[in-house]
């Protein structure tokens, strides 16, 4: 069902592919109370989920210096392995269906790819916890690559993989993510279960908004395979 050349779709992670958002402002909010900063909102906390750390952390705390921030991310990666690895060591749900969506789109012959703001041991840590690890051919990080919305991560995969732009799209939730394939000149799929909503990813300038993973796996074939 897929045509001759290969054909990657780069995934973001956080709020597309798994539900972190309990795992994260929990964090967030152990990381605000070590340095002694009131809670943060955690609808602040999940706007900036996508970005690269210390991006985001000086987004929730404007004004405040660099190595406050850098502070801040420190308890706050202490904060997260405490919480995944010791207090609660289950993994991140995935979203309902994803598992399944993933397994058709490689059947369609598709190459999977990941852009996130996770570190590189983040990401790891949680495709192995469900098995997924090997499903992806090139993981982008924002510890290896600028981070969104700059375009970097999907070059740097389009470049590891070997597949081009015209056969490229990104799937994510945020407006980083929509903002980054304008960027990169890669068409964007953006999925209303995150942490944006799905007008903003229209602005942002997504081709669609997608309600199900059923329905991403439709979109994606219609933007990669279109018929003539």
């Amino acid at each position: 069902m897929h045509g001759t050349s290969l054909k990657l779709v780069i995934f973001d992670c956080d709020g597309t592919l798994v539900d972190s958002q309990l795992a994260i402002v929990s964090a967030m909010t152990a990381a605000w109370r070590a340095a002694g900063l009131a809670d943060p909102d955690p609808r602040a906390v999940r706007r900036v989920v996508s970005l690269p750390l210390t991006e985001a952390i000086a987004l929730l705390v404007p004004g405040e210096e660099e190595w406050f921030v850098k502070r801040l991310a420190g308890l706050y990666r202490d904060a997260y392995y405490r919480e995944r690895h010791q207090a609660h060591p289950e993994p991140e749900p995935l979203v309902p269906g994803m598992r399944t969506a993933l397994a058709a789109l490689r059947a369609h012959g598709y190459r999977l790819g990941i852009a996130t703001g996770k570190s590189l041991r983040g990401l790891v840590a949680v495709l192995e916890q469900h098995e997924l690890a090997d499903w992806f051919v090139t993981l982008q990080t924002a510890d290896r690559a600028q981070g969104k919305p700059d375009p970097d991560m999907v070059f740097r995969a389009q470049e590891e993989s070997g597949i081009a732009a015209a056969d490229t799209v990104v799937v994510g939730d945020s407006t980083y993510d929509m903002e980054m394939a304008r960027a990169a000149g890669v068409p964007a799929i953006g999925v209303a279960w995150g942490y944006h909503e799905a007008g903003e990813l229209e602005a942002a300038g997504a081709r669609r908004v997608v309600h199900s993973c059923e329905e991403m796996c439709s979109a994606l074939l219609d933007v990669l395979e279109p018929r003539a």
